[in-house]
């Protein structure tokens, strides 16, 4: 078995949507407009690809956006930085296999040099204690609860510390930047040719499942 973790391209994006919108009622169903919203501003974004199959996702934002996701925003309204987990889909014929294990480790690589948190949400209803135990074991903290609206369901705030940021912060990011490395290298956004459509609503923010 051949894995791969790497940025998504936009030959992708008609896979991401289809696992995405098939994962069922723990995962926010998107359109393509919302996807390429992500598409063109997510900082990490990055597939997981199994023997050249697309196989899950992950995507997240820094923090100092416009993301209108009431999640999201009661981060930015706490905390001045951190990285964003706004979902993680698996595939069903690919779950149980340590896939999302993989993808957070990947995304907590991708957020200790840059950030000092890691946060993301689970939803309450329904309480899925598979989710809720794997965020756990993985260091999240529960820091808060809200209800998404007026009648969405109820979420745990959860938040990782990133102990490395204080080193790597120290050493290179006040002396000139992180190393001209591959790994460290931020996603080249393409330039935004779309927005979300006035009429959509913008809560894009979705559960994770491992």
């Amino acid at each position: 078995m051949a894995l791969a973790i790497r940025d998504v391209r936009e030959h992708d994006l008609d896979a991401v949507l289809a696992l995405n919108n098939a994962a069922g009622r723990s995962i926010l169903a998107l359109d393509a407009a919302q996807l390429r919203y992500f598409y063109e501003r997510a900082e990490y974004f990055r597939v997981a690809e199994i023997d050249g199959q697309l196989a899950g996702f992950l995507m997240a934002l820094r923090d100092g956006g416009n993301y209108d996701s009431p999640n999201y925003r009661w981060f930015s309204d706490h905390y001045e930085s951190f990285v964003y987990i706004d979902r993680i889909v698996i595939g069903n014929a690919f779950r149980r296999h340590g896939l999302g294990r993989i993808l957070y480790c990947d995304v907590t690589s991708y957020a200790e040099v840059r950030v000092p948190l890691l946060t993301c949400e689970v939803f309450l209803e329904p309480r899925d204690d598979v989710v809720v135990l794997f965020h756990g074991t993985y260091g999240f903290q529960e820091v808060g609860q809200q209800r998404m609206g007026d009648s969405g369901p109820q979420v745990s705030l959860l938040a990782k510390d990133l102990p490395s940021y204080a080193y790597v912060r120290e050493t290179w990011l006040e002396n000139g930047g992180l190393p001209d490395e591959p790994w460290l290298a931020e996603r080249e956004l393409p330039v935004p040719a779309t927005s979300l459509p006035t009429s959509q609503p913008r809560r894009l923010a979705g559960e994770r499942r491992p």
